[in-house]
Order: C-alpha cells, then structure tokens, then sequence
C-alpha cells in the first residue's frame, strides 16, 4: 500500500486487515489493547466502541504511520514469511518461556503471603508452554510444509485446527493478564517480580503479533478471509 486509506475507509474495515496493510498499525492497536489477531474480524469502529476509546484520536495515530515503516510482511513470499515466523516467534517462545516459568516459581515461593502474588502463574505458564510447544510443532512439521508444496486437500482443515488453537492462546493471555494485574507488579515489588512482568508483557505481545501474523496475512492465501483492497 503506498498510501493511507481514509478514515472513513479505515473506521469500516476489519483491524486484523489494517494491521497486516498498514505497517505499524500493529504497534497503535497493542497500545490500546485492541485484539487485532483473534479478533481480528471486528471493525476498527466497533473495536474502538468496545474499548471506549475516541476513534479519531485513533484515526489520528494511524495517520502518523508511515507508510513504509518497516518491512510489509504482507507483500513477502510465502516462504520467506514462514521463515521469519519460525526464526522470530517459534524460537523465541520457546527459549523464553522455560524463564518466565522459573521466575514465577520464585515470585510465588518468595511472597506467598502478599495477597497480589500472582497464585497459579507458574502452573498456567506450564500449560501454556506445553501446548505452544505441540502448536508450532505442528505447523512446523505439518502445515508449513504442506503450504510451501502448494494447496493440498487437507489445509483449510489444519488451518481451521490452528486458528481454533490461537483463540485458546488469546484465552491463556487473558488469564495471565487476571493474575498478575495486567502484567503490572506492585509498586514495592522486587527486581525478580518486575522483570517477571516485564518478561510477560514481551512475550505477550509477541504472542499476539505472531497470530497476527498468521491469521491475517499467511493463513488467508490458502482460503478463507481474502486480502482486502482499499475502496471495495
């Protein structure tokens, strides 16, 4: 895209469109807490409503992005796409979590009598790890192979299977959000406990940057929702 749409355009259009057109958009909807992966069917005016946020004070955000911000990972081949999905996010959730989970068994063993300690974090960064861990295995063994050969019969099926298993990601996000405040320790909290929840809020949003990613621009070349265009 080498111009802005305008706000009339972009107010009707679905965010998880804007963000995979709009390099940078991305970065606003994160700020605001606009689900822009899982959720991202809603019109960016219906998001707003729902965030009570004031859609030309987002509107005027977007217009600040340049439009060639950075590399459009829309308008990458599917390969290098891939590529940079299993580098950047598949790699690096998996060298993170084991982390996180270690410094949330010493936040929880360490003040287990302060009433905003984050009790259960551990167990749920447990589960989540095993089950991001069968995710991108699956992708990486499966998925990814059969949309570099080309459709085959079974994709939209193990598409369908994915995309169900981000919204279960979307859901684990949201809990570790409940148990710890929205990521935000206690002023008084120790070095341990801030960087835990600077730790999650990292990989949350890598998390969702990375569904983004495949729900809305890797996903879609092999059926389903089709790439929109500005004015139809």
């Amino acid at each position: 895209m080498t111009s802005h749409p305008t706000d009339v355009e972009l107010s009707r259009l679905p965010v998880g469109q804007i963000a995979a057109m709009l390099p940078g958009a991305a970065a606003v909807f994160l700020h605001h807490g606009v689900d822009f992966c899982c959720g991202g069917e809603q019109r960016l005016a219906d998001a707003a409503a729902a965030r009570t946020l004031d859609l030309p004070s987002v509107l005027a955000e977007l217009a600040e992005v340049p439009a060639a911000t950075n590399f459009a990972w829309y308008n990458a081949d599917t390969a290098q796409l891939i590529e940079h999905i299993k580098t950047r996010y598949h790699a690096v959730h998996l060298r993170e979590l084991p982390w996180l989970i270690r410094l949330a068994r010493k936040v929880e063993a360490a003040h287990k009598d302060n009433p905003e300690v984050p009790r259960g974090l551990t167990d749920l960064l447990m589960r989540i790890g095993a089950e991001v861990r069968i995710h991108q295995q699956r992708e990486e063994i499966i998925l990814f192979p059969m949309m570099l050969r080309g459709v085959a019969p079974m994709i939209a099926s193990a598409i369908a299977t994915m995309r169900a298993e981000h919204d279960h990601h979307g859901v684990a996000l949201a809990e570790i959000d409940r148990l710890t405040h929205d990521r935000m320790a206690p002023h008084d909290a120790c070095p341990t406990w801030k960087a835990l929840c600077l730790g999650l809020t990292k990989f949350h949003d890598d998390l969702v940057l990375h569904v983004h990613l495949e729900n809305n621009i890797l996903f879609p070349r092999f059926g389903g929702a089709e790439p929109f265009e500005i004015g139809a």
